[in-house]
C-alpha cells in the first residue's frame, strides 16, 4: 500500500505549527514562532498570509525535506459558516469564506489557505478538518429563552472527535456506535455530548458559554452581566476581553497558567484553591447536563485538553461524574497527528471528502 506523505499545517496566534507524516508515522515536527515585533508589521491576519507561507517552505527544506514529495497538504480550518463535522477539500467557496469570514479573523483561517496555495504548486490535494464552526447540534439545543438569540456550536471539534476516533479504536468499536462526553480543557473549555459519531450538543467555548476556564468568564449571572454592560463603565470591546481572554483564572488570579495556580493552592494559597475548585466543578456539573443529554445513556467520560495533564484537576472531575460512567483521561490536544489522521483517510480511500458551498 502506498504511503501517502502528509503535510499538516496550525496556525496559532503567535506560531506556526508544521508537521510532516508518511502515512501514519511521524516524520518531522516544528514549532515555528513569531515573535510580536515580526507581526506587529501586519495590519490583519490575512496579510501575515505570505510571510508565514514563506517560513513553512523555508523551515521544511531546511528538514531536508523535498516540497514536491507531498501527496496531501492539510490546513487547521478557520471561522468559517458552520458545518458539518468532516474533512473538506478547499474550493474556491471555501478559500472565499477563508479571506472574508463571517464570523471574525483567527490566524486558524490562513490554514486552508496555505494548504491550498503549497498544494497547488507542487499537483497536491489541500483540505482543513473539523474547523471549530463543526455544527452537529440537535434543534432543540439550538433554542434560548430569548427569540434570535439561539445557541451556537463553536468547540473543540478537531481534538474532541480525534479523540472519540482514539478512544473507539482502542476499544474495538466504532465512534458511530458509541455515546461519549468529551470534556476538552485549555484555554478555553468545551464539553461535548457524542451520540452516535454526531456531537448532538456543545457550549460555545469561543464566547465562554459553559464552564469557566483559565482565559474565559464561563456562563456568568445574566442580570448581572446585562446591569454591568450598562454600567457606563466599560465598552463593548472590553466587555468581550473579559468573557474571552480576560475571565477565568485571569480575572481572578492574575495568570492564565494552571500549573502556577494549582502550586499555589497547594501551597496554601485559599483564594488560588477555591477557584481551581470551582473550575473542576463547573466541568463536572457541564459534564452532568451532557449526561441528561444522553439520557444517562453513556459509554465513557473522556477528559482531553492541555489541562487534563494535571491528576487533582482529573480527580476532582472523576469524583464528582463516575457515577455517570468510567472516566477516562486522555490529555493532549494532538492537532497535527488529527489534521493529519484525517487528510490520511480521505488519501486511502476511507472516507470521501465533503463539498464546502
Amino acid at each position: 500500500m502506498k504511503k501517502y506523505r502528509i503535510l499538516a499545517i496550525n496556525p496559532g496566534s503567535t506560531s506556526t505549527k508544521v508537521a510532516v507524516y508518511d502515512g501514519e508515522e511521524l516524520i518531522k515536527e516544528l514549532t515555528l514562532r513569531h515573535s510580536s515585533e515580526e507581526l506587529s508589521h501586519f495590519s490583519s491576519v490575512m496579510d501575515q498570509f505570505s510571510f508565514r507561507k514563506d517560513i513553512i517552505l523555508r523551515a521544511v527544506r531546511d528538514a531536508g525535506l523535498d516540497i514536491g514529495t507531498f501527496d496531501a497538504v492539510i490546513g487547521r480550518g478557520g471561522l468559517v459558516k458552520p458545518i458539518p463535522s468532516g474533512v473538506y477539500e478547499v474550493n474556491d467557496a471555501l478559500k472565499r469564506d477563508l479571506q472574508q469570514s463571517p464570523i471574525g479573523q483567527h490566524a486558524s483561517n490562513l490554514g486552508g489557505l496555505i494548504a491550498a496555495e503549497i498544494a497547488s504548486a507542487i499537483g497536491a490535494r489541500a483540505f482543513i478538518a473539523d474547523p471549530v464552526v463543526v455544527d452537529e447540534l440537535q434543534e432543540v439545543a439550538r433554542v434560548s429563552g430569548l427569540p434570535g438569540l439561539n445557541r451556537v456550536s463553536i468547540f473543540h471539534a478537531l481534538n474532541q472527535k480525534a479523540i472519540a476516533r482514539a478512544y473507539a479504536a482502542r476499544e474495538g468499536k466504532a465512534y458511530e456506535s458509541l455515546n461519549l462526553i468529551i470534556a476538552h480543557m485549555g484555554g478555553g473549555i468545551s464539553v461535548g455530548a457524542h451520540r452516535q459519531g454526531v456531537v448532538v450538543d456543545a457550549n460555545n467555548a469561543l464566547d465562554g458559554e459553559g464552564p469557566f476556564s483559565p482565559e474565559r468568564a464561563g456562563t456568568l449571572p445574566a442580570g448581572q452581566l446585562a446591569a454591568m454592560c450598562f454600567s457606563g463603565r466599560y465598552t463593548h470591546a472590553e466587555v468581550r476581553k473579559m468573557l474571552s481572554g480576560k475571565g477565568g483564572f485571569v480575572a481572578h488570579l492574575g495568570t492564565n497558567n494552571t500549573g502556577e495556580v494549582i502550586c499555589r493552592a497547594e501551597s496554601g494559597d485559599e483564594a488560588a484553591r477555591l477557584v481551581l475548585d470551582a473550575m473542576c466543578y463547573n466541568v463536572a456539573k457541564y459534564i452532568g447536563s451532557m449526561a441528561a443529554v444522553l439520557q444517562g445513556k453513556v459509554d465513557a467520560i473522556i477528559l482531553t485538553g492541555g489541562i487534563a495533564y494535571n491528576a487533582c484537576v482529573c480527580d476532582y472531575i472523576e469524583k464528582m461524574v463516575s457515577f455517570i460512567a468510567p472516566v477516562v483521561v486522555m490529555p493532549g490536544e494532538n492537532e497535527l497527528e488529527a489534521l493529519a489522521m484525517n487528510a490520511l483517510r480521505v488519501m486511502t480511500g476511507e472516507e470521501n471528502p465533503k463539498v464546502y458551498a
